[in-house]
């Protein structure tokens, strides 16, 4: 799968940085001098080992790491609701759950996208997304994640992203692509 990075690189954070832990979703924040290991580098997040404990970094923070931040997102001028809807499905194709090594959508978590036009001419979006297991502590992350995605392409003022759970997800909900990634194809 493109943009698939699992490695077990080594960090020393240069200055402290939010972390949420996983799978827990408990907001830390870790110092600067804090030493552990990119395990997985996706969708412009970073999913890092730290004294026996997997977080995540947003892209925001990539600098930290001594990484580069995602770039912002850019349209054309004259971009139709079609051109903003595909970048919309390409920006949940960047949410990832720190454990597994494959996107929202190709998991088959994102259920519908739509746009609609507000008053001032922007665009909001709707969004439903669920969740592997209900249970999943990282819930609240990945629909904040895919927000914050989202929020970033400009026309779109506004993101809904409502957490549903029917129907229940299913393995059979993945794409082919996925389940390979995963080893159930």
């Amino acid at each position: 799968m493109s943009g698939f990075s699992l490695s077990s690189e080594p960090f020393t954070l240069s200055r402290d940085c939010n972390a949420v832990m996983v799978p827990q979703g408990d907001v830390v924040n870790l110092p600067a001098g804090q030493i552990g290991y990119i395990t997985q580098a996706l969708g412009g997040s970073f999913t890092v080992y730290v004294e026996g404990n997997l977080f995540r970094i947003a892209g925001i923070d990539a600098d930290a790491l001594g990484k580069e931040p995602p770039p912002p997102i850019e349209i054309p001028a004259n971009a139709t609701d079609a051109d903003v809807e595909k970048l919309a499905w390409d920006q949940l194709r960047t949410v990832f759950d720190p454990e597994i090594p494959v996107n929202v959508v190709e998991l088959g978590l994102v259920y519908d996208l739509t746009l609609e036009p507000t008053e001032s001419g922007n665009r909001k979006v709707y969004v439903k997304l669920t969740l592997t297991a209900p249970g999943c502590g990282m819930g609240d992350i990945l629909v904040d994640d895919a927000r914050t995605k989202l929020e970033m392409i400009p026309t779109i003022s506004e993101a809904d992203v409502d957490l549903v759970f029917d129907p229940p997800w299913s393995h059979s909900m993945m794409s082919d692509a996925a389940k390979l990634e995963t080893g159930m194809l």
